[in-house]
């Protein structure tokens, strides 16, 4: 790194293309037999608390999952459609792990469908209006207007920005360290870290392609404010533990709400400062 956030190095979607194709992973391979005996054997708080958040990353998977096409049609160059359509392939396989692991370890064996209605029901109002409705609406107009650089922009800045880089990497952090601290369902822990490893080269696209959009089209930057205006009062309602109006906290995994929203926004503010729109300009 040079001597400003600017100036930054990052990797373009054929760079990102090739650590992809060094990078692939099977879902159906991770032993999960320990974890079934370790979710059995949790009670009370630990177990509803890690039930929340893995419900919360199954409704999730299961949406960027099913509404990412309409980027992969908007594509700039050929290297950027190839780059995508390998992220699409990622989330379905991100999808597949989480049904495999309810199938195995949380329920009984059934469809993803099932799966993800019954994870529904766990999710707080905040996530739900990001998921269900901000992302299915910025990727409606997408399909509808796959040239307008706005509607791409404001949808990277969602998917990429916000679902995936700042509640997708908090949720990774404080999840894997209780998790790998109290030796518990390594097989998830395996398979979350993999799943990591993926969504850091899909927000190495984003933050890529907003920068470099910014840097072409300054105008481009008053989206993304107004995208992350729109969406901050859902992201910290996202972070919060379930019943945190009587008071809850993530206690049970060794975290405090207010750790949990720091390292949120660091991330946030790091990445905005590269990409050139500072989050004191919002």
């Amino acid at each position: 790194m040079s001597s400003g956030t600017n100036d930054i190095h990052l990797n373009d979607p054929q760079a990102l293309y090739r650590r992809w194709e060094e990078s692939q992973w099977s879902p159906f391979t991770i032993d999960l037999s320990t974890d079934r005996r370790h979710w059995l054997e949790m009670t009370g708080d630990d177990q509803r608390l890690i039930f929340f958040i893995l419900s919360s990353l199954m409704v999730a998977e299961e949406r960027i999952t099913t509404k990412f096409s309409g980027l992969v049609g908007a594509y700039g160059t050929e290297e950027e459609a190839t780059f995508l359509a390998t992220q699409q392939v990622d989330e379905a396989r991100h999808m597949q792990f989480y049904a495999r692991f309810q199938d195995e370890v949380i329920a009984s064996r059934d469809t993803i469908t099932a799966h993800v209605d019954r994870a529904r029901a766990q999710v707080s109002d905040g996530f739900r209006q990001i998921f269900d409705v901000e992302l299915v609406e910025a990727h409606r107009r997408l399909i509808a207007e796959p040239g307008s650089l706005a509607a791409k922009a404001r949808f990277v800045t969602l998917y990429h920005l916000i679902l995936e880089a700042t509640l997708g990497l908090t949720t990774f952090k404080f999840t894997t360290d209780y998790l790998s601290r109290e030796d518990l369902l390594p097989g998830f822990v395996q398979g979350y870290s993999k799943i990591h490893h993926d969504e850091t080269r899909h927000i190495g696209y984003g933050v890529w392609f907003l920068r470099e959009t910014v840097r072409s089209e300054p105008g481009i930057a008053d989206v993304i404010r107004q995208t992350l205006r729109d969406l901050l009062p859902s992201v910290v309602a996202s972070l919060e533990p379930p019943g945190a109006d009587a008071g809850r906290d993530f206690d049970a995994i060794g975290a405090s709400g207010e750790a949990i929203s720091a390292f949120a926004l660091g991330g946030l503010t790091q990445r905005a400062d590269i990409i050139g729109v500072p989050l004191s300009t919002l």
